[in-house]
């Protein structure tokens, strides 16, 4: 999946400080998703409503956990993020990109 470029040394991680920055990014990206995971059953039994939305439209909790599980591995690393194929590559600029973006 990707292109065969490697990014480092170019305009997109022109150094490793750039290279290394970018993999620190990825906890701050997974927190909120995984938060929303484990929070999500807590609040449809604390609230009535909420837990009748969340069946209502996903048929359960855990359903809408694995909607929004799927949702996020198959777009937040998808390379869409960069301009272009050869900036998305398989390299974690263009993977990264995706997620912030998603």
């Amino acid at each position: 999946v990707g292109s065969s470029v490697v990014h480092l040394g170019d305009h997109n991680v022109p150094n490793a400080h750039f290279f290394i920055d970018k993999y620190t990014q990825v906890p701050r990206i997974l927190n909120p998703v995984v938060a929303v995971l484990d929070e999500l059953p807590k609040v449809a039994a604390r609230d009535p409503a909420i837990r009748d939305y969340i069946e209502g439209s996903f048929d359960s909790v855990e359903g809408c956990r694995k909607l929004i599980m799927a949702d996020f591995c198959r777009h937040a690393f998808d390379g869409s993020g960069a301009d272009n194929f050869f900036d998305a590559g398989s390299c974690i600029d263009g993977r990264l990109t995706s997620a912030w973006q998603w």
